[in-house]
């Protein structure tokens, strides 16, 4: 064998060899991996590593006269923890599927394959026939070498048909995943038969688990980003659905007595507490981002009702230059109540609310400051769980809220926007 195709070979092995080991780490330091996901990816990164390891042990000890049969041991080893990784990918494949693996037909054919090849491969440990090691440690193929390859190629026939026929209950990433799981040591199979001696299967095997990883890994992600969008629309709904009965309750009681007082009043009272609660309720089904003037109107139409309500306790003042742009239902409006809230205090000062927007380099900050009797420390670790629920909403668009004191006193709470997620 010529030195480079050996340095070739070495190169090939040390990569493969600290490609699973980062795979390894990945999997076992990633959260948001579901468990039985993360299981397999243990596994499979641990076969890989013992799969090259084996290798590139082969490749250095051979070099050593002393190490006697090390060529022939770490071959066998090599051989056996790769036959492994195919009815391995097969079992998470059906999980995934949401089939009973111990009852999977295609599982128990895997199976019966694999004992087949490994009954072949300790024959082959007594025989020429196979394959075999002269006392140079030069390996040859035998006239039965092709015997050896056939459970293996039988085991990824079975595998490709399993897949192919399940495709529909896999997502198109996942089905993309394990269709080049399989595919790639088919090429490197090719590729080794035209360029005999060089280890392309264990870069190929490698490769293909890293783009596996890789593949499953985002199409979690992407559920789980899902998952928790949708949990936070859900708690925007139940929040939209338990709003204050001491609120609608004294709402209708101030519209009752503007109706004899005040009867023009009365009816925008009731227009504003009308707006206020269409706008809540439809706010339950818009999953999608709306224009911050949606949100500005609908603020403005519960501050109406509140103004009413407190009289010469309650004082508001806008200044919103820039509207056009997007951000989740239910942002500024829980703000600007949960303010009220702690705010209005018949026995205190007035409470005075400002509500303002401006543009900053690439983001767009919506401040609310109020000069109530402002937070504790424990409201600061602790936030309301709307603030929490904006919070959780706004992070998925890459943005960010922030509570801080309000020079002066008070509380200042500062909505921060990426103009590049925020397009009107």
């Amino acid at each position: 064998m010529t030195d480079w195709i050996t340095l070739i070979n070495f190169s090939i092995a040390a990569a493969g060899f600290l490609l699973a080991l980062l795979g390894l780490t990945l999997a076992l330091i990633n959260r948001t991996m579901e468990q039985w996901s993360k299981r397999f990816f243990t596994q499979l990164f641990s076969l890989l590593i013992l799969y090259v390891g084996s290798n590139l042990t082969g490749q250095i000890l051979i070099r050593y006269p002393n190490a006697v049969r090390a060529d022939k041991i770490m071959l066998f080893l090599e051989s056996l923890f790769s036959s492994l990784l195919l009815p391995l990918l097969l079992c998470y494949m059906l999980h995934v599927c949401g089939e009973d693996i111990k009852k999977s037909l295609p599982m128990r054919a895997a199976a019966v394959l694999w004992l087949l090849y490994f009954a072949l491969l300790c024959i082959t440990q007594f025989t020429t026939q196979i394959y075999y090691f002269t006392p140079d440690h030069v390996y040859h193929r035998g006239p039965w070498y092709p015997v050896l390859l056939i459970t293996p190629a039988m085991t990824i026939f079975l595998s490709l048909m399993a897949l192919i026929r399940r495709r529909k209950k896999l997502s198109a990433r996942q089905f993309i995943a394990f269709l080049i799981y399989l595919a790639t040591p088919l090429l490197a199979i090719l590729f080794q038969m035209f360029f005999y001696g060089i280890y392309a299967i264990v870069l190929g095997t490698v490769l293909s688990s890293v783009f596996l990883f890789l593949f499953i890994l985002s199409d979690q992600m992407e559920r789980f980003a899902q998952t928790a969008e949708e949990n936070a629309r859900q708690r925007a709904s139940i929040m939209v659905l338990q709003m204050r009965p001491h609120f609608i309750y004294n709402t209708m009681m101030s519209i009752y007595y503007l109706c004899r007082q005040d009867p023009e009043k009365a009816q925008q009272v009731t227009l504003d507490f009308s707006s206020y609660l269409r706008r809540n309720f439809t706010a339950i089904v818009r999953e999608e981002s709306i224009p911050f003037s949606e949100e500005l109107e609908h603020t403005r139409a519960y501050l109406a009702v509140e103004q009413v309500r407190f009289g010469g306790s309650l004082f508001v003042a806008f200044d919103t230059p820039c509207t056009q742009f997007r951000l989740p239902p239910l942002t500024l409006q829980p703000i600007v109540e949960n303010a009220v809230k702690h705010g209005v205090d018949p026995e205190l000062s007035p409470l005075h609310i400002a509500v303002s927007t401006r543009e900053e380099k690439k983001r767009i900050l919506i401040t609310v400051e109020d000069d109530g009797p402002g937070f504790g420390a424990a409201d600061n670790d602790e936030p309301h769980v709307a603030l929490n629920n904006i919070r959780e909403r706004l992070r998925m668009m890459r943005g960010e809220l922030k509570i801080s004191q309000r020079p002066g006193g008070g509380t200042r709470v500062t909505v921060i926007v990426p103009r590049a997620q925020a397009g009107a």
